[in-house]
């Protein structure tokens, strides 16, 4: 007896769902990031609070040294990251943060989101299976989230699969914006502006000061992509245009998981996203995480 068809679905359509999985993983995994029992376990450790954010989502990749860190988060200040990861070095092992980050997840998502545990610990074998599949090639962040041992719990090994693909689109834009030869500040203002953020919050949320910020533009500048200290028409396109190929390009990742799996996820974790955004907006405020928002376009 045959067994079942699996769904196919063109590249079109992939690149729709990939998008979507993106949103929905965002949320998903974003709300650690400034969850107060994460960070109260975080400091039992020894460092200082401020430092949680890098030494945590970059716990993977700070025995290689700071500079690795900073290449791979692109965007974020290499000062702040390199005090982050120095601070988190001196008091405790980034092995000790990473389970300090996974304690707060295991307490976390039966709080806010006791409806999807079950369902999302089943998938955790064929989320790792899909992490497992896609090339690691140019995805160092990716790559040592894939080697960390994985845990006995069904429902934080499902998170921590979900996080290492997340991480493994991550490595993908930035490899984009390299390739597109796009500074890191300049990064950061295309992307507040594309996300309709009311000045240069976004770059500055970054670390960004205001001389960065000019270099920042006047790149931005004669590329024409911004007139008058202000993202043009012409810039908004451009970026929409490097987040089509990212959708497309991260589209591998679902694909090793499925077209029904990936619907199967989507609609799990969809209707419990603006729970995690607002444990954001509860600990960090309005605008952090901007990746796992719907903001009005310009």
């Amino acid at each position: 007896m045959a067994g079942p068809v699996e769904l196919e679905l063109d590249d079109g359509a992939w690149s729709e769902l990939s998008a979507r999985a993106a949103f929905a993983s965002h949320r998903l995994i974003g709300w650690i990031y400034w969850d107060p029992t994460a960070i109260e376990n975080y400091t039992a450790l020894g460092p200082d609070a401020w430092s949680y954010y890098v030494a945590s989502r970059g716990a993977s990749l700070a025995p290689a040294g700071n500079q690795a860190v900073i290449a791979a988060f692109y965007s974020i200040s290499p000062g702040f990251i390199a005090m982050s990861l120095d601070n988190a070095r001196a008091a405790t092992t980034f092995e000790q943060v990473a389970d300090a980050r996974d304690a707060g997840v295991v307490a976390g998502l039966p709080e806010y989101s006791p409806e999807i545990c079950g369902e999302l610990a089943a998938m955790a074998s064929d989320l790792w299976a899909a992490a497992d599949e896609i090339t690691i090639s140019g995805r160092a962040l990716a790559g040592t989230l894939r080697e960390r041992a994985r845990p006995d719990d069904q429902l934080l090994s499902a998170w921590l699969a979900v996080n290492c693909i997340r991480e493994w689109r991550g490595d993908t834009h930035w490899a984009i914006q390299l390739v597109d030869d796009m500074g890191d500040v300049a990064a950061g203002i295309l992307d507040g502006a594309a996300r309709n953020y009311d000045g240069d919050w976004l770059p500055r949320s970054r670390g960004a000061d205001d001389a960065a910020l000019a270099v920042g533009y006047a790149e931005l500048e004669v590329r024409g992509l911004v007139t008058d200290g202000t993202v043009n028409a012409a810039g908004m396109a451009h970026k929409a245009t490097l987040e089509e190929r990212l959708d497309a390009l991260s589209s591998r990742a679902w694909r090793a998981l499925g077209a029904e799996a990936t619907m199967r996820f989507v609609d799990l974790v969809e209707p419990v996203g603006d729970r995690f955004v607002e444990r954001i907006n509860a600990t960090a405020g309005a605008n952090w995480m901007p990746a796992a928002r719907i903001r009005v376009a310009r």
